[in-house]
C-alpha cells in the first residue's frame, strides 16, 4: 500500500492509499480525481489520464516509453518534460509518497 496525493490547478489536492499493482489512472478514477478520466481503460490510446509527476518523484517514476511518449504528443494539457499517463505508472512501496499534479485542460 502506499500513499498518493494529486495536485489540483485549484490548489486544492486529494490524498488516497493505493494498493500495490493498481495504476495512478485507476486509483484516480476510484477517488474522484478531477480531469483524470480514462476513457480507453489504460490502454494507452487516449492520454485523457495525463498528469505531471512531481519533480521530487520523476527519476523514481521513470520515463515515458515509445507508446506512452507518442501518446503524450495529443494530450489535451500542454506537454512539460514532467507529463506522463497515469496509467503507465504503477503503484509500489518505492512509490510511497508519489505526487502528481493534474493539468487543467
Amino acid at each position: 500500500m502506499m500513499k498518493v496525493t494529486w495536485k489540483l490547478a485549484d490548489g486544492s489536492e486529494i490524498a488516497a492509499d493505493v494498493a500495490n499493482g493498481l495504476n495512478m489512472m485507476e486509483a484516480a478514477v476510484a477517488n474522484n480525481v478531477p480531469h483524470v478520466v480514462g476513457e480507453c481503460g489504460g490502454n494507452l490510446s487516449c492520454a485523457t489520464c495525463h498528469v505531471y509527476v512531481d519533480e521530487a518523484w520523476r527519476e523514481a517514476t521513470g520515463e515515458a516509453g515509445e507508446y506512452e511518449d507518442a501518446m503524450l504528443d495529443v494530450a489535451e494539457a500542454e506537454r512539460l518534460p514532467s507529463s506522463r499517463l497515469s496509467c503507465q505508472i504503477t503503484a509500489s512501496d518505492a512509490l510511497d509518497g508519489l505526487v502528481l499534479i493534474v493539468p487543467e485542460p
